[in-house]
């Protein structure tokens, strides 16, 4: 990316990292990657803890503006970048919340709740130790929660508003995560996700995020 870009993008590797990066490929943005991981020690470092604190990633770095957390990065470009593209915030108050309230469900029940925890005492169960009825436990919860998005996605091309959005990035990258742990995917979500998955953004943003990995 465009080393003179005023937006930089720090985090590679895991589909919280990809969020932001998608976002900003769906967007158009000149952005700088920077790609670092979450657990090579690069987010201790001096430099990147003066600009994120919390040593986690992803983070954004806009002008002056520094702030983490995938979706609030994701919504704040696309709420200021957003006019002329391909993917805009809803227009109406309802349908914000509408938006709202899908996004905090899958950032809630699937990724914090249960596919994190899977992730936490699965592959990372070196650093943070097995447990093996967390994991179980995690991934029935997540199932119940898929079957209910899938029912909400027959017949639906996104999320909501007929339109792509900010849900639609956040579900997808769940659905991604789930399949990497093998969830039996309803055909809804599979039929949803591979259509999602043909936009040419968001195979630029997966060469950008994975390609350059570093970590897990």
């Amino acid at each position: 990316m465009d080393d003179s870009a005023t937006i930089e993008i720090w985090g590679a590797g895991t589909m919280r990292t990809f969020r932001p990066v998608w976002t900003a490929e769906e967007l158009g943005l000149n952005y700088r990657h920077v790609p670092i991981g979450p657990r090579t020690g690069e987010t201790q470092t001096a430099e990147y803890t003066r600009l994120n604190p919390k040593q986690k990633v992803p983070c954004l770095v806009d002008g002056e503006l520094v702030f983490s957390e995938s979706v609030a990065i994701s919504r704040y470009l696309i709420a200021r970048y957003g006019d002329n593209s391909t993917i805009t915030a809803p227009e109406c108050l309802e349908m914000r919340a509408r938006e709202d309230e899908w996004v905090s469900y899958f950032y809630g029940e699937l990724d914090e709740t249960s596919l994190y925890v899977i992730r936490r005492h699965g592959a990372l169960a070196p650093i943070y130790g097995e447990a093996p009825q967390a994991v179980a436990s995690a991934r029935t919860y997540a199932a119940r929660h898929l079957s209910v998005i899938a029912a909400h996605l027959e017949n639906r091309d996104f999320v909501v508003g007929g339109r792509f959005g900010l849900a639609d990035i956040i579900l997808v990258s769940c659905l991604d995560w789930a399949l990497r742990y093998d969830f039996d995917l309803e055909d809804s979500l599979l039929g949803y996700r591979d259509s999602i998955t043909q936009r040419e953004a968001y195979g630029k943003a997966c060469a950008v995020n994975y390609s350059e990995r570093k970590g897990g």
